[in-house]
């Protein structure tokens, strides 16, 4: 969408126009839930981040400077969200192991659902599963930002808060840790 589409959207929001606050979430749906599947490897997990990180957006719209895009400004409520829902979850290990194995394998599939910015064979996606479920999570929020999302790197700046220069660093780590999980899977045999 075009940013100055998004402004009109945001004015009229602020204006008290409920509707065009609606059709924000409409054109921005896909991909923050496929941020949140991507951060949370859990599609229930997923929807319930989705939904609470547009209902902080729609609070503290009035907040929104401007200066980035409302989609960059998205991403980064969507990804404080998700890391808030993982801190929660790491403080309540009760889910059972076979709960996990099942989420597990139902995430990427829905990631991809979700309008990637690229395609993807569905004999493929199992390794990809495999292989983001093993980056740390900041590794997993980066790549999904800039190679599922295609994000550039001045939004990457924006939705995480940090440099370009941090943002190129980052994005280099988390692409040499992709490739070295990646092969240690094609070693494996498990392709």
């Amino acid at each position: 969408m075009a940013e100055s589409e998004e402004s009109k959207l945001v004015a009229q929001v602020l204006g008290g126009d409920h509707d065009a606050f609606a059709e924000l979430v409409r054109r921005h749906h896909a991909e923050i839930i496929g941020l949140c599947v991507s951060m949370l490897r859990d599609a229930s997990l997923a929807e319930d981040a989705a939904q609470e990180a547009f209902l902080k957006a729609f609070r503290s719209l009035e907040k929104f400077r401007k200066d980035s895009s409302f989609s960059t400004w998205l991403y980064r409520i969507a990804s404080n969200t998700c890391l808030d829902h993982l801190r929660r979850k790491s403080r309540d290990r009760s889910q059972s192991l076979e709960a996990l194995q099942e989420n597990e394998e139902k995430r990427v599939r829905e990631l991809f659902a979700a309008k990637p910015i690229f395609p993807i064979a569905d004999e493929d996606a199992d390794l990809l599963e495999r292989v983001l479920a093993a980056l740390p999570e900041d590794c997993r929020l980066i790549l999904t930002l800039r190679e599922i999302q295609g994000l550039d790197y001045e939004e990457l700046s924006e939705s995480l808060d940090c440099s370009l220069y941090a943002v190129k660093g980052r994005l280099k780590r988390a692409r040499q840790n992709l490739e070295r999980i990646a092969r240690h899977f094609y070693k494996s045999g498990d392709v």
